[in-house]
């Protein structure tokens, strides 16, 4: 979905949730998936902030009227933790986290579609943490039950595929990471498209390893495509996006493109302040970089 039909979703569930409130009540089931449906689309969006309150106030009403291990009130609290780990709020993510994979893994078992998406994200959680072989230990596991239940190709599985190649590239196994990015990306395009958030995150994942083995003209040249594909599916100002630009910004650089890298390095922290806040972990990453390659250029320049 574009961001255009984003906006139109994010409208059309608002009146929806108005009207619900007005009919049914705050606390009416419909109500409350009005509620989880808009926080779906703000999330999507990129309005981290504004998700997590509409997905507080269903986790809430559900653990209160279904108990703390019925599905859905799992679902609920997995959708708070993803907003948490969204903020750079690790830890508060992984403890939710951690809560509902072993709930999950107790009540529904290792192949239940919930237990395996739990999972994922606790490792993806583990890995914005640098806590490398954590996230590998959970993520062989994923893929090894993906590919058994729901085949080799399926999105979720090639989702997981990636995030352990992402792992293996953060590791230094470069070599690792680039044939199962390449495999993913093939298949993305095959399966979903080029204009698929996962082909896009596909693509910028193989641009990331060319880039870690210093082969920046095809670093590059993956990073102009994707952020040209993410500017008009997502919208300039969406997180990922700005991920995308932060990347092409480091490509830049390492090419002694000085003055484009910061060009691009400074858009990047304006943008990330006033989407993701000044203490977001990602903002903060990007303005030490800019303030570095300043001081750089400065000092070249005396």
């Amino acid at each position: 979905m574009d961001q255009g039909r984003y906006k139109s979703a994010d409208e059309m569930f608002r009146r929806l949730v108005i009207a619900r409130q007005k009919w049914n009540g705050d606390n009416d089931i419909n109500t409350l998936k009005a509620f989880e449906c808009l926080g779906r689309v703000l999330e999507h969006q990129g309005y981290f902030v504004k998700a997590e309150k509409m997905y507080r106030r269903t986790f809430e009403f559900k653990r209160d009227a279904l108990g703390h291990e019925h599905l859905d009130t799992l679902t609920s609290i997995n959708n708070l933790a993803s907003t948490y780990r969204n903020q750079g709020r690790w830890k508060e993510a992984e403890e939710l986290e951690v809560q509902v994979m072993e709930t999950s893994l107790r009540v529904f078992g290792e192949e239940h579609l919930n237990t395996l998406t739990i999972t994922a994200n606790l490792a993806s959680t583990y890995r914005n943490q640098g806590r490398w072989k954590e996230a590998e230990e959970l993520e062989v596991q994923v893929i090894k039950t993906k590919k058994r239940v729901l085949g080799e190709e399926h999105p979720d599985t090639l989702t997981s595929i990636n995030n352990l190649a992402s792992t293996y590239g953060n590791q230094g196994r470069w070599k690792e990471a680039e044939e199962l990015e390449v495999q993913v990306m093939e298949a993305c395009l095959r399966v979903l498209g080029e204009e698929h958030p996962d082909t896009l995150c596909s693509i910028a994942n193989l641009a990331s390893t060319y880039r870690d083995q210093g082969r920046w003209k095809e670093a590059e040249e993956l990073e102009v495509q994707v952020i040209k594909t993410k500017k008009r599916v997502l919208g300039e100002e969406h997180p990922d996006t700005l991920t995308s630009m932060n990347n092409l910004a480091h490509t830049w650089k390492s090419q002694s493109r000085n003055e484009d890298a910061i060009s691009l390095m400074r858009k990047c922290c304006q943008l990330r302040k006033q989407i993701l806040g000044h203490h977001h972990p990602y903002t903060e990453a990007s303005l030490k970089t800019l303030n570095e390659w300043q001081m750089e250029n400065m000092e070249a320049v005396l």
